[in-house]
Parts: structure tokens; sequence; C-alpha cells
């Protein structure tokens, strides 16, 4: 039976911001594919990267026709294992397309790739953006 992410099944994205101390060590930025936190499920030992380099304007998570690799997350100290956490980011119509992940997903099975509406994927990159500009 495929994964429900490998059929063209459509996910939601969420964005939350952590502030940073005294909530814990630094600014980071979680990200919730279908309610799973992808950096958590995807390696325990990393963090999502600082808002202003994931989430501003024009940056890494906006999709292009053209697929780019974007570094999500990142590792305290790279020397036990991968420093880093990254997804392949491409838009195909109204599709963006996440791919080269690899979480387990609700039922256990690997998720490889997840695939967000457009109009969903940008108003939430752009609504996270805009309340950690405003601050809590």
């Amino acid at each position: 039976m495929p994964d429900r992410h490998s059929d063209g099944a459509v996910s939601t994205l969420l964005i939350s911001v952590c502030p940073g101390p005294p909530a814990c060590a630094a600014v980071h930025t979680y990200l919730f594919v279908d309610g799973l936190d992808l950096v958590a499920r995807s390696d325990s030992r990393m963090a999502g990267l600082d808002p202003r380099r994931l989430l501003r304007p024009g940056g890494p998570l906006y999709p292009t026709e053209m697929p780019g690799t974007v570094e999500l997350a990142t590792q305290g100290h790279p020397e036990t294992g991968p420093g880093t956490l990254t997804v392949r980011i491409r838009l195909r119509g109204e599709t963006v397309i996440w791919s080269d992940l690899m979480y387990p997903g609700l039922d256990g099975r690997p998720v490889d790739e997840v695939r967000f509406r457009l109009e969903q994927y940008l108003g939430e990159v752009e609504r996270a953006y805009a309340a950690w500009e405003d601050g809590p």
C-alpha cells in the first residue's frame, strides 16, 4: 500500500517560532507537516533555523520552478552525525513539493515527499513571518 504522501495527497504546513531564552537556547523555527514536527521526527538532535533566515520574504522556503535544496535545521554538535537537515523544494503549477525527506509518518512508515497547495503554503510562510516580526 503506498504511503499517503507518495500518492499525491495534499499536506498542510504550520509554522511556529520559539522565541529563544528563557524558553530554549536560541530562536528557532518549528515546521509542522500534517501536525507532525518535521525537524524532531527527522532528527531530534536538531533545531529549526532562525526565522530571519527561513521565513523572510523571497527567502529559501519560497518555491520556484527550478528545484532547490534548502537547509531547514542544524545540529548543535555536528560531530555526532549529519550537521544539517535539508529538503528539496520545487513548484509545479499550484503545488509546492518537498522531497528528499525521511521521517516517520503517523503510521510509522517513512515519508519521503509531501505536497502543499501553493495558496496555503505561501499564506502560512507569510503568516508565520509576520507573527514573528510582531513578537509575542
